[in-house]
């Protein structure tokens, strides 16, 4: 019964579908089922060495052993690297600083450096009072003298008896000039300008601007809205000529080939994802037992139809002979 549902089904799918499936199906059971079967026995082997030879022998015989080899390994680093530093801390270097060091290093400061620095301190208080004070401000006045001398009264006195009266001279001259000569010509030029303006410029501007600048724009605002339709005209023809070659061809290529060929590719891809798991649902069965399981295309197709069991199901294999018995 199942084979009569599986070849009505096939029957009902096409033979593009049985030409993918069958190839398919071969290419599984050949592949996937030896190599699904090895990896099974080889995971069962692992978990049982696991479980009865590695663990058993980490807890009962590793374990101890590394125990033991860190213990001797701790011993042999103190008497290495600790212990031997500890004893010539604690019975040579410490007694020899308690008992030699640290008293001679007292009676030095007392009896030698103490003094000694007493009595420097006493002569240096004396001669930077007595001695080098003086000196110091001698020095400091002597350096002041001479950056006063070189630096500052020379320039002092070209500024008071010489810059300044020449620039007060020099201002009460220009004031002079100012007043009597650059405000009369001022004025003068003022009223030639003006004069130059009312009866010259304005008049040649106004004209210039009425009858040259004015019909020059509107000449210019008419040649850029004929450029424009013209622009207009030739980009119509550029698209036109663009979707005669290029836009209305590739239209019809993607009609005509490339949406075709995609439901090809397309059916093609859903015949082999739905025999992969209908050869995985028998590598199931076959493997671990139970019913076989209709594939979901099957079911889509036949589930609430009767076009599938009705008119296009196959009559049932009788032979005539049973035929005339019944």
């Amino acid at each position: 019964m199942e084979l009569d549902k599986r070849q009505s089904a096939d029957s009902g799918e096409g033979c593009l579908v049985g030409v993918v499936r069958i190839p398919v199906k071969i290419v599984a059971l050949i592949v996937v089922l030896p190599v699904r079967v090895v990896w099974d026995l080889l995971v069962a082997f692992g978990q049982a060495v696991q479980r009865h030879v590695l663990g058993p022998f980490s807890v009962y015989v590793l374990q101890p052993v590394l125990r033991g080899i860190g213990w001797v390994l701790t011993v042999l680093l103190k008497l290495m690297f600790v212990w031997p530093w500890v004893g010539l801390w604690r019975y040579v270097l410490q007694p020899v600083y308690a008992y030699l060091v640290a008293p001679v290093g007292r009676a030095l400061y007392t009896y030698l450096l103490h003094p000694l620095g007493a009595v420097l301190a006493w002569a240096g208080r004396g001669g930077m009072r007595y001695l080098l004070a003086p000196l110091a401000k001698g020095v400091m006045w002597l350096v002041w003298a001479l950056c006063m001398t070189l630096f500052v009264w020379p320039w002092v006195g070209l500024w008071r008896y010489v810059l300044a009266p020449v620039g007060r001279g020099l201002l009460w001259v220009a004031g002079v000039f100012y007043r009597y000569v650059l405000t009369p010509v001022g004025h003068g030029l003022a009223v030639i300008g003006s004069v130059v303006y009312r009866y010259l410029l304005r008049p040649v501007g106004v004209g210039v601007y009425r009858y040259v600048l004015v019909p020059l724009w509107q000449v210019l605002v008419w040649a850029w809205h004929v450029a424009g339709r013209i622009v207009r005209a030739v980009w119509r023809g550029v698209r036109l000529v663009g979707w005669v070659l290029v836009g209305w061809p590739v239209s019809q290529v993607y009609r005509h080939v490339l949406t075709p060929a995609g439901h090809v590719v397309r059916e093609v891809w859903r015949t082999v994802r739905a025999t992969v798991r209908e050869v995985r649902a028998d590598v199931r069965r076959v493997l671990f037992g139970g019913p076989g399981r209709e594939p979901a295309r099957s079911r889509a197709r036949t589930l609430g139809s009767t076009t599938a069991a009705g008119k296009n199901a196959p009559a049932p294999e009788i032979s005539l002979h049973e035929q005339k018995q019944g």
